[in-house]
């Protein structure tokens, strides 16, 4: 078996426990570290965890991050000037974009599909490395998961600091990490 379906059979057996109902929102977050070189792998194979949380009794959604910079970019009356001066950007960036991309994430969140028993999957988070910071798109969702996220991380865990995509200093979380390196906070 590969690393991917490995870390598929981990997902399973996790995603398959009984959910605690009672649980606050960054509780309900689930974050599934892997290699980031398997970045591809796992593209071509989430899939399997799709069928895996449906093997196991809940729905499956998806939000993908990939193109969400590129298409808030593209909708910026003032790109071009942005492009031509990029630091007048950080400022934007750090007022707006993350927002936006947790607007987007919570209108899958409030759909009625993502009840208590489903998964909303988030893929793509390393589309937003430069732009965002996964630790803040997942606090400003926490209040609207009824069910499970779960973060699909390319990078490395050490106990609760998680580093996206190895490059930059860790943030620290709460959520349930799996990977092939083991389960649990």
């Amino acid at each position: 078996m590969s690393k991917v379906e490995d870390l598929a059979a981990v997902y399973e057996r996790h995603i398959g426990a009984p959910w605690q109902r009672t649980v606050a929102g960054a509780q309900r977050v689930i974050v599934v570290v892997y290699d980031k070189e398997l970045e591809r792998s796992f593209r071509a194979r989430k899939g399997e965890f799709e069928q895996a949380t449906i093997r196991q009794g809940h729905a499956w959604m998806e939000f993908d991050c990939t193109a969400v910079f590129a298409r808030w970019m593209a909708g910026d009356d003032y790109r071009e000037a942005y492009f031509e001066e990029p630091d007048d950007l950080t400022l934007k960036l750090e007022q707006e974009f993350t927002e936006h991309v947790a607007s987007l994430l919570r209108e899958v969140l409030r759909q009625p599909t993502a009840d208590a028993n489903a998964v909303v999957a988030v893929t793509g988070v390393a589309s937003l490395y430069g732009f965002s910071h996964v630790s803040d798109l997942v606090r400003a969702v926490e209040g609207d998961i009824r069910g499970r996220l779960v973060v699909f991380f390319p990078g490395s865990k050490d106990g609760d600091n998680y580093r996206l995509l190895d490059a930059r200093d860790g943030w620290n979380y709460l959520a349930f990490g799996i990977s092939l390196d083991g389960v649990g906070r």
